[in-house]
């Protein structure tokens, strides 16, 4: 059954729907790590760096539902199942129980940087197939990029 029909073809509605949905799984995950990190950081940056992930979660959690809508417009069921996220998610993750402040600033970091080099790679492959998705992830890779910077910031371990 398809309820939504496309506007775009079908050879560059495929380019766009494994884009859209990849990204889907990439922040959907990105906010559950956010979460757990969230919850389970401990040093001397706790407040700092919890109420950092706060933003994370929140860009990402906004950003995994404008996908969504953006794949059910084009007639692309999205699909942000628990069992789909778990069997396609490959960020890198924090380790269970508790994290210090520093293995958390770097776990997001690692886990920022695999996104946006992978939104990037999306963002060449739908310049043709569909620029506004195109555009979507453009946006989303530039709020990624901060976010990174933000806590690659917090990661200098020398003076400059």
């Amino acid at each position: 059954m398809t309820v939504v029909k496309s506007t775009i073809p079908e050879a560059a509605l495929q380019v766009t729907g494994d884009a859209l949905q990849s990204t889907l799984v990439d922040l959907l995950g990105l906010s559950l790590i956010g979460k757990q990190a969230h919850w389970n950081i401990v040093g001397p940056r706790f407040r700092s760096i919890h109420l950092q992930l706060d933003e994370v979660v929140a860009a990402a959690r906004d950003f995994a539902d404008t996908v969504a809508e953006r794949a059910s417009a084009l007639g692309l069921p999205p699909d942000g199942r628990p069992e789909t996220i778990a069997s396609a998610f490959t960020l890198p993750s924090p380790k269970d129980g508790w994290v210090r402040d520093t293995e958390v600033v770097e776990v997001m970091v690692e886990s920022l940087e695999a996104a946006v080099r992978r939104l990037r790679e999306r963002v060449e492959a739908t310049e043709k197939a569909d620029p506004v998705t195109q555009d979507l992830l453009i946006g989303i890779t530039a709020e990624l990029e901060k976010q990174r910077w933000m806590f690659a910031a917090e990661h200098v371990t020398q003076e400059v």
